[in-house]
């Protein structure tokens, strides 16, 4: 892996060294590792089959890898803690592609469960407080938590999904590919709000994604995944510079060049540029 900024000395609250996930005889990844600087927003990307949400799964304990390891937060996921790992999981948030909601509840209920499954002394007055902020946390409007899933729009549902990552002051992130299927301006919105999010409340954002403008707006660094392995990590601008030809194809693609006359950076035009005058 070309990690461009080895000479980090900050805390990593992921690292991840040596991941082999496998699915039978198909293998996913080999020798994988990744380090995620405490208070960014990571972006992943990757084509498709290059094992993205496997990885974020594996990071938060839903798919046990073959081999290597996994550290979150100061803590092994790949040891017995007897009981622990309750603990470690009330440390982040995730919201799943889809938003995963739980379609018999409604988002005020939905945004409860954790709170009842990790303080279930709360009152159920208390604990109903606490979901209506973080509905009110996720730009939703307040009377939006006593609807059904199947009552809301797409990006409602982002939003919800959201809401109930949140739940528990998470020190951690996790979102897979929160702006899928929404249309430009809601993705945008979901954009300005992760970053408002991230820097008003401090979080690590680890956030899977295959949206160019989402890298541009939110992302401090991207991690690409390809031939099973993360092999590079670094902005847009460092990433550029390599000659991988997917990270190429990607970044400096007619939709790249796109995202880029939107976002306007003049360091990432002049990447750009640079790559394609020199053939990479």
């Amino acid at each position: 892996m070309t990690d461009l900024s080895d000479d980090y000395r900050g805390e990593y609250p992921i690292v991840v060294e040596g991941l082999r996930n496998a699915f039978g005889e198909h293998v996913v990844h080999e020798d994988l590792s990744l380090k995620v600087r405490k208070g960014e927003v990571l972006g992943v990307v990757g084509g498709s089959g290059t094992g993205k949400s496997v990885l974020m799964r594996s990071i938060i304990g839903l798919q046990p890898p073959a081999a290597g390891s996994v550290e979150v937060l100061g803590h092994d996921m790949m040891a017995d803690h007897d009981g622990d790992d309750i603990d470690i999981r009330s440390r982040w948030g995730v919201l799943f592609q889809g938003g995963a909601l739980f379609s018999t509840l409604t988002v005020e209920e939905n945004v409860e469960v954790p709170l009842k499954q990790f303080y279930p002394e709360l009152s159920d007055r208390l604990r109903s407080e606490i979901a209506r902020f973080k509905v009110r946390l996720s730009g939703l409007p307040e009377e939006a938590a006593f609807k059904y899933p199947s009552e809301l729009s797409g990006g409602m549902k982002k939003r919800a999904g959201l809401a109930r990552a949140l739940a528990l002051d998470p020190e951690l992130l996790f979102l897979d590919e929160p702006t899928a299927g929404l249309d430009p301006i809601g993705a945008a919105a979901f954009d300005n709000l992760t970053r408002e999010l991230k820097e008003t409340l401090g979080l690590t954002v680890f956030l899977i994604t295959h949206d160019l403008d989402t890298l541009y707006a939110v992302c401090d660094r991207v991690a690409v995944l390809a031939d099973r392995q993360v092999i590079a990590v670094g902005t847009i601008p460092e990433l550029l510079a390599l000659d991988h030809p997917w990270i190429q194809e990607y970044f400096n693609g007619p939709r790249g060049r796109a995202a880029l006359a939107a976002k306007g950076d003049p360091e990432v035009e002049t990447a750009m540029d640079s790559a394609g005058n020199t053939g990479a």
